[in-house]
């Protein structure tokens, strides 16, 4: 979950905020005037992010990209799929 702050309160935690960015992943949303808001994200996650978008989606770089992001808790873990006989059968020649 996103960690909300004011810009004055950003300005003066500056260190703190952005330990939290780079130490625990976190991102944090700060709100500006008119409405507006900027995100600090870390160049961990900015990395993984630009890569997973240019990234072709069956690609194996697509899927290095979406297991940092799972890692770093951008995206949720897949579901476990149960494996019984269904589901292996999709894979049987001829099976849909």
């Amino acid at each position: 979950m996103p960690i909300a702050t004011t810009q004055s309160d950003f300005r003066k935690h500056i260190k703190d905020y952005l330990d939290q960015v780079n130490d625990d992943n976190q991102t944090v949303l700060v709100a500006r005037s008119n409405q507006r808001a900027a995100a600090v994200i870390s160049q961990d996650q900015l990395n993984a992010l630009l890569d997973a978008v240019n990234a072709k989606e069956d690609s194996l770089d697509y899927a290095i990209a979406r297991d940092k992001l799972i890692d770093m808790h951008v995206l949720p873990d897949d579901p476990v799929v149960e494996a019984n006989d269904d589901y292996w059968n999709r894979f049987k020649p001829g099976e849909k």
